[in-house]
């Protein structure tokens, strides 16, 4: 299958020429302004399938947008129909489509020309009206407020707020690119206006809100809930306007005689991630929690693990070594301890289910007595 990409520079068009070459699609032809006409004409007389992503949404000159939103549109789809091939063909609009400014009408203008071609040759004529579309590669300073934000707020610089009310609705650019590759099913036999999403609602204010916890976080240690919805997609957005040179940053090192402790990340309701190390014959813990659990990796050395029940006096011990990948769970009211064992330092990731509160720490020094 022959897939032409118009656009294929833009944001859009190479986040989905990435994926549909991760998809195993090789014969990929991306077109750009910079694409003379006749390989233009040519890509399109032999397409397969037609993702029409080129646009002029905020161009110096008004004028581009009766240029590519209309007459190119109309002259993709003429080459399609030229064709005699039902090639069906899938068009970016935009939700803006419906207003009565120039971007709008050139953007109505070119959904009825996708239409006119699928009626005309009954092939599938997709439009698509995604709002304001969010994710890596977007430029910054240009007409997405998500990629304007990014960029300056990983850099410390200021950003400018009107009205924090302003409300937004919002698409990941990774949920569209699944859609488009999701029409490439034979089996799909969608056409006209189909919608993408999830579309997510929320406002200028909350959104630089987020962008704030996030840089924040690296300070604070504590990571926000970014594992699902809008602020998962957010996050990984905020982190690729990442300059190079802030890739990596430090953590506070807390280091004495029984080796050294380091807080990675605190999340706010599932507790806490650390490492601390210990050289041999050094002793760790020696207390125990009412409430708090705890998980240990040994990842490097030989520790021993030794337990006392508080009100039976049970004890018993486990032996572990960093090529185990064993994991060993302290349990509320049993003191615990870790002792290096071995000849080489320990190193030890540690998982607790809650933050450390140093006006209620639950940790009571207690000793084993193996």
């Amino acid at each position: 299958m022959r897939i032409v990409v118009t656009g294929g520079d833009g944001f859009l068009g190479r986040n989905l020429r990435v994926r549909l070459g991760e998809a195993g699609h090789t014969d990929v032809v991306s077109l750009t302004r910079g694409t003379a006409a006749a390989t233009v004409e040519n890509a399109l007389a032999s397409a397969d399938f037609v993702f029409h992503l080129a646009a002029a949404n905020r161009p110096a000159d008004p004028s581009e947008f009766t240029e590519i939103n209309v007459r190119f549109t109309a002259a993709v789809c003429a080459a399609l129909e030229a064709s005699r091939r039902s090639v069906p063909i899938v068009y970016s609009s935009s939700a803006q489509a419906t207003l009565d400014t120039p971007y709008g009408r050139s953007k109505r203008a070119g959904e009825l020309a996708v239409e006119r071609y699928g009626a005309a040759t009954g092939a599938r004529a997709i439009v698509v009206r995604p709002p304001n579309i969010f994710g890596k590669w977007a430029r910054p300073n240009y007409n997405s407020v998500v990629a304007t934000f990014c960029h300056n707020i990983a850099r410390d610089l200021s950003i400018t707020i009107h009205d924090p009310a302003t409300p937004l609705h919002l698409v990941y650019v990774d949920d569209v690119v699944d859609a488009f590759i999701g029409m490439l099913d034979l089996a799909d036999r969608r056409t006209g206006l189909v919608e993408v999403g999830p579309v997510y609602a929320t406002s200028v204010g909350a959104l630089a809100g987020m962008l704030r916890e996030f840089a924040e976080s690296r300070r604070s240690r504590t990571i926000p809930r970014v594992g699902t919805g809008l602020t998962r997609a957010l996050y990984a957005t905020y982190v690729s306007y990442l300059p190079p040179d802030a890739f990596a940053y430090g953590l506070q090192r807390h280091e004495d005689s029984r080796g050294v402790f380091v807080e990675l990340l605190r999340t706010l309701d599932s507790g806490q991630f650390s490492y601390f190390t210990a050289p041999p014959g050094v002793t760790r813990g020696e207390h125990y929690h009412h409430s708090k659990t705890e998980k240990f990796l040994v990842v490097k050395g030989t520790a021993r693990f030794a337990f006392r029940h508080l009100v039976s006096g049970e004890t018993f011990e486990i032996l572990v070594r960093g090529d185990a990948s064993r994991v060993v769970e302290t349990v509320p009211g049993w003191v615990h301890s870790i002792m290096n064992v071995g000849g080489d330092e320990i190193v030890v990731l540690l998982w607790a289910n809650e933050v450390f509160d140093p006006q209620k720490p639950d940790t009571i020094a207690s000793a084993v007595k193996l």
